[in-house]
């Protein structure tokens, strides 16, 4: 069985992509992933053997720039699924989308026979009749409406003006009739949820059904470097300050405000540099900075995680018991946020921008004494088998349709 996983976006994306690709070759299958040709998604994927397809160009150019038009990337990014990703796909058995509107991805698995399955890491993005949506470019939502139905029928409205031109080119160049509704299009079929079920709770959606199998989780076995080890065993367990893929455009002094408010609670601070590009602000031997790393190694040696709320990092922070504080920025970060403040397990920063008031009200909270032993009990809670059980699933899905033709050749591309 031969596996096509592909996803345009950032590291909370392509991470779990990775550790399925590793389940699935633990159970037998080949798997390769189409993602982002930036350096770190290359040289994970390596790391582990999977083969890499490029997809897209660098989604960290494309989120530092601060220059990018949506509809012009909707319309690239639509191209890339007819161009790399189809033909990574020629022969294969599943097509499995996930990231930024994969609003191509069901047509390329249509027009060659695969199986199609949708992936996703949070529901913030699926209609649910009791949330509003989002938010996507194109069209505001009405302040004053509360039928949350309506809102979510301007929200397929948005994604039609995006991607619904250039995803109809390519249907009709390969005889294939339109699609009058993308966001629907992209969403019906088998839709899997990665995420824990205690951080990401089910919620009740509109006309859809998710199977939800736990996050995927890539085991980490790089040790740490040996200069970063010995700022660890130099003293009290620091406090983490990192985030991620977010640039932080709107808080440009971000590490002097994260490094006073650590100090302020007598507490040393360890910086990750992330796609915000934090560094040492000064010469004190109470900081120290970090790139790449194994936070599943790291995070049960810190006193606290301050984060951007990213899927990934809230369950691997969750998983070590270490409280955390979570400055949401966009999309489902303030979900994580509420939902680390409601199990205890730290606090969710008020907005996207901190002050040294107010992430030291935060960090208050995170380092309580009440909030550390909350936090050590429910790490014991956090699954790590979800990339085995959506694995065994995708198997056991195709398995039942064997004798079913599936591959056909890549005409038409």
């Amino acid at each position: 069985m031969r596996v096509v996983l592909a996803g345009y976006g950032s590291r909370g994306d392509v991470e779990p992509l990775i550790a399925l690709a590793a389940a699935l070759r633990t159970a037998g299958a080949e798997a390769v992933v189409c993602v982002p040709p930036d350096e770190e998604f290359e040289n994970r994927l390596a790391d582990h053997g999977v083969p890499f397809v490029a997809f897209g160009q660098s989604v960290r150019e494309l989120v530092t720039s601060g220059r990018a038009d949506p509809p012009t990337v909707a319309a690239a990014l639509v191209g890339e699924w007819f161009g790399p990703v189809a033909r990574a796909a020629e022969g294969a058995d599943v097509l499995v989308a996930t990231g930024l509107m994969p609003a191509g991805a069901r047509t390329v698995a249509e027009h060659l026979g695969l199986r199609y399955v949708l992936a996703m890491f949070h529901t913030i993005s699926l209609p649910s009749p009791h949330r509003r949506p989002a938010g996507r470019p194109g069209r505001s939502m009405p302040p004053d409406e509360t039928d949350n139905r309506v809102l979510w029928a301007i929200d397929a409205e948005n994604v039609d003006a995006m991607y619904r031109p250039a995803l109809n080119t390519h249907r009709a160049e390969l005889g294939l009739p339109p699609v009058d509704n993308v966001r629907d299009h992209v969403y019906t079929g088998e839709l899997l949820l990665g995420a824990d079920p205690l951080l990401w709770p089910p919620e009740e959606l509109l006309n859809l059904e998710v199977t939800q199998t736990g996050a995927w989780i890539l085991p980490d076995t790089r040790p740490l470097a040996p200069d970063l080890v010995a700022f660890l065993e130099a003293g009290e367990p620091p406090v983490y300050v990192g985030f991620g893929s977010m640039p932080m455009h709107t808080s440009k002094d971000i590490g002097q405000v994260a490094v006073d408010a650590v100090r302020a609670q007598n507490r040393r601070v360890l910086l990750a540099s992330g796609w915000a590009d934090l560094a040492q602000i000064d010469s004190g031997d109470d900081c120290f900075v970090v790139g790449e790393v194994n936070q599943q190694e790291l995070f049960g040696r810190v006193a606290a995680v301050v984060h951007h709320g990213g899927g990934g990092t809230t369950t691997t922070a969750a998983r070590a018991g270490a409280p955390q504080v979570v400055v949401p920025q966009i999309v489902d970060q303030p979900f994580w946020a509420r939902r680390v403040a409601e199990l205890g397990i730290g606090a969710a920063h008020d907005g996207p921008t901190p002050t040294f008031e107010s992430l030291s009200a935060a960090l208050t909270t995170a380092l309580a004494p009440e909030t550390r032993a909350r936090a050590a009990e429910v790490a014991g809670m956090v699954r790590a088998d979800g990339a085995a059980v959506a694995a065994k699933l995708l198997l056991g899905w195709e398995n039942a349709l064997r004798g079913t033709p599936v591959g056909v050749p890549l005409s038409g591309f």
